[in-house]
């Protein structure tokens, strides 16, 4: 027991703790440190280099000694200390590399730059991580949003295909006839105008270079809800410029790529184009997802988010879209929305389902955010 904690202390400090070799390492463990000193250790960075083979090589042995969790993060981790972007160039590096959000958004990132040759198996890369998260969220996401609505709009007269089965049969167990082993209902309870569009919801994207990971996921959930025929969702990415996305809200991937990661931020110019979006200001819901590192002319942007407010629009202002919690922000902005009673804050995609029900159904967002944890950045 002893020699394998000390065997682990060695690997965790490399071969600099232990110059000797007073702890030999063999098997997997030696396997282990190699790759671990080929990617960590400042005398081998150029041992791995730009080689497409060592490169290829390397990152088959991560992930034979490694679970997946850590073969994304040492994926990562060579991405930005070695250099190995170019990596992602290559259809033959690409089809090596174990897919992972953060990846997602630097393969966006080098788009333009992308060959040819290299472009379909970037994209299969994005549609496998893609269909992964769609997974994970779409379910959550569909119960909230028709949760919300449902309880909202109750139909006493549905036709068939409206009609809200669990509640019905609930509102009549007692008609629950036991010669026929049935339930014959007295009312009928329905999910309501299934087919109306209750909701607008507009969300817009900061995609600057470090919004990389809130881009990934504001795209896939805006896909979600894209197919709700209960809320209309639009998808507005921006920059320096504005660029509309919502036609592309019926594929993920076609939508992720459309995106130009990287950049400046005019927040102001987002805010301007969205204001003639806004058709039904009281059923309308706007969802900012930016660092608030405004470059554009900040009183013109404070001004567009009281204007938007006092139409009876709600503004919710997200920081961040993602696991990781929130990055740096402007935090004399995020103040001055405070201010304005719109507190800033980061939210995962997990909780982003529940954010939208409890703004879909006009609750406090403090107590929302008080019930999940988090709190305001200002």
């Amino acid at each position: 027991m002893e020699e394998q904690r000390i065997e682990r202390w060695r690997l965790i400090l490399g071969r600099t703790a232990d110059p000797q070799g007073d702890v030999p390492l063999k098997g997997q463990a030696q396997g282990m440190d190699k790759v671990l000193e080929a990617l960590y250790d400042t005398d081998r960075k150029a041992g791995l280099g730009s080689s497409a083979p060592n490169v290829n090589r390397w990152l088959g042995d991560i992930r034979r000694y490694f679970p997946t969790p850590v073969v994304q993060l040492l994926q990562r981790d060579a991405l930005h200390r070695l250099g190995l972007e170019r990596m992602l160039l290559e259809p033959e590096l690409l089809e090596s590399i174990e897919p992972d959000v953060s990846l997602v958004g630097t393969i966006l990132s080098l788009n333009k730059a992308m060959p040819d040759e290299t472009r379909e198996t970037a994209r299969q890369v994005v549609r496998k991580i893609a269909a992964q998260l769609e997974k994970r969220l779409d379910n959550p996401m569909r119960q909230a949003i028709h949760g919300s609505l449902d309880r909202s709009v109750r139909n006493r007269r549905p036709r068939f295909n409206e009609l809200n089965w669990h509640a019905t049969i609930r509102a009549n167990l007692r008609h629950y006839q036991k010669a026929w082993n049935t339930i014959i209902p007295e009312k009928l309870i329905g999910y309501g105008r299934k087919q109306a569009q209750l909701k607008d919801i507009i969300l817009l994207v900061d995609q600057s270079g470090s919004m990389a990971t809130s881009v990934v996921y504001a795209g896939i959930l805006g896909c979600i809800m894209a197919s709700l025929r209960s809320v209309r969702t639009s998808l507005v990415a921006f920059d320096t410029s504005v660029v509309d996305l919502s036609d592309h809200l019926h594929d993920p991937v076609e939508l992720l790529f459309a995106t130009q990661l990287g950049g400046g931020t005019d927040i102001g110019k987002a805010l301007a184009y969205a204001q003639p979006l806004i058709r039904r200001p009281n059923d309308t819901i706007i969802v900012l997802i930016s660092d608030l590192y405004e470059g554009g002319r900040e009183a013109d942007m404070l001004k567009r988010i009281t204007e938007i407010k006092a139409s009876g629009a709600d503004f919710i202002a997200l920081l961040a879209l993602n696991d990781q919690g929130a990055p740096s922000f402007d935090k004399n902005i995020a103040g001055k929305l405070a201010e304005l009673a719109i507190p800033a804050f980061a939210c995962t995609p997990d909780q982003f389902p529940g954010l939208m029900a409890a703004a879909i159904k006009k609750q406090s967002l403090s107590q929302w955010m008080a019930r999940e944890g988090i709190v305001a950045k200002n």
